[in-house]
């Protein structure tokens, strides 16, 4: 594909959001939001990346100003229509960056433009989010006492007014059940890794993705991996969230 594209008529823009930023640039990443989240994620990328990194949020069904669309609560359906979605915006380089749900989303995105025979993104950063190969079929938010509200309390990320009114957070809990199921019944296991850089992100004590659960992304590419250990838990701060968009700016320039 040739020339450039920008949100338009011909995109579908429930599933884009750009936040204020206009203007050409050399390069398009990306960013997957992680399980019950949305693409206000990324509010604040825009003014983060050099104009030469245009970040494109993707906002998945069931959230946000997409609440009333039903959620995917399997991983095939949702990459498809993906794969419809973001199609006419592939037509410049662009990089893939998911943070926990959002980076198995995005490394499944990967697999299947390479069956497509479609254009693959130049890098795929993925944060917080346990490598493939390590899935056994234990899930952390499954046989809890304390159910998937508890899930929700311990792993943080949540606004505390949500946790505190039982009806945004009953309002939340569908939507973030059905993201978890996309994970959990997605059994997809590769035979083939990736030719293309991967690069993780991972919090020094997050209880769920730690580093050492992450180096093994190393096995789902066979072109170089690196892994950058990030301060705090699962959910990066404002100063982790720098030092990721520092190094996903020195590996796209």
């Amino acid at each position: 594909m040739t020339g450039t594209t920008t949100p338009g008529a011909d995109v579908d823009r429930r599933w884009f959001k750009r936040f204020g930023r206009t203007g050409p640039a050399e390069t398009r990443l990306f960013c997957f939001h992680f399980a019950g989240g949305n693409a206000a994620l990324f509010r604040r990328w825009p003014q983060d990346l050099p104009w030469y990194i245009e970040p494109v949020a993707v906002q998945l069904p069931g959230r946000a100003d997409r609440f009333t669309e039903q959620p995917y609560d399997r991983m095939t359906p949702l990459i498809d229509d993906l794969i419809e979605a973001i199609h006419p915006l592939l037509d410049r380089p662009f990089a893939f960056y998911g943070v926990s749900m959002g980076a198995r989303v995005s490394w499944a995105l990967t697999h299947a433009l390479r069956e497509r025979q479609l254009p693959l993104p130049r890098a795929l950063f993925v944060a917080a989010s346990v490598a493939p190969a390590c899935d056994d079929g234990q899930w952390e938010w499954d046989g809890r006492d304390d159910g998937l509200e508890g899930y929700v309390r311990e792993m943080g990320g949540t606004p505390v007014e949500v946790l505190d009114q039982p009806e945004l957070l009953a309002g939340l809990l569908p939507t973030l059940r059905a993201d978890l199921t996309v994970l959990s019944t997605h059994g997809f296991h590769p035979s083939t890794p990736l030719d293309l850089p991967v690069h993780a992100f991972a919090g020094t004590e997050d209880p769920e993705a730690h580093p050492d659960r992450m180096t093994d992304w190393s096995r789902e590419t066979r072109a170089p991996f690196s892994l950058t250990p990030v301060p705090g838990g699962h959910f990066f701060d404002d100063a982790g969230r720098q030092q990721v968009v520092r190094a996903i700016v020195d590996h796209l320039t």
